[in-house]
């Protein structure tokens, strides 16, 4: 982390949002998405909103070095919003609790404020979360490979 990294910084960031990121493509497996009308899915709003998060801090921390994953997320989603209008999303951060990043977050579609809240990110060291990921999955193995011996 650098010294730059404090309450107060914020983000904004556009994305118009195109057909592959409404609630049909959110799971295409689900055939009651599938039928579901084609507007921003909420799934699709809070990657976007966790992106601008990443964006507002990533020139804060030793990027790729240091990296960040979302560890909680309370939004609102208020409006909906058809493909081809164009998003903001805008973020500040608003406590840095050692290694735990709170932000307040928003969007707008042009037309409605369309998603409020707040959102939690931790900061990792990328090389040392990889290898637990790797240790999880193994004992997970080891885990299926037990039970189907038996």
């Amino acid at each position: 982390m650098k010294e730059t990294l404090k309450p107060g910084i914020r983000y904004e960031q556009k994305f118009v949002v195109p057909l592959s990121r409404t609630v049909p493509a959110l799971y295409p497996e689900s055939p009651e998405f599938l039928v579901m009308p084609e507007v921003f899915a909420t799934g699709y709003l809070v990657g976007l909103l966790e992106w601008s998060c990443i964006k507002a801090i990533n020139p804060h921390i030793d990027w790729p070095i240091e990296q960040t994953v979302g560890t909680r997320i309370d939004i609102s989603h208020e409006a909906a919003t058809p493909p081809g209008l164009e998003v903001t999303a805008s973020v500040e951060l608003v406590k840095v609790e050692g290694r735990k990043l709170v932000f307040s977050v928003e969007a707008h579609d042009g037309v409605d404020l369309i998603s409020r809240g707040e959102h939690d990110r931790f900061i990792i060291i990328k090389e040392s979360f990889d290898a637990k990921m790797v240790e999880k999955t193994n004992k997970y193995l080891d885990a299926q490979l037990s039970i189907s011996s038996h």
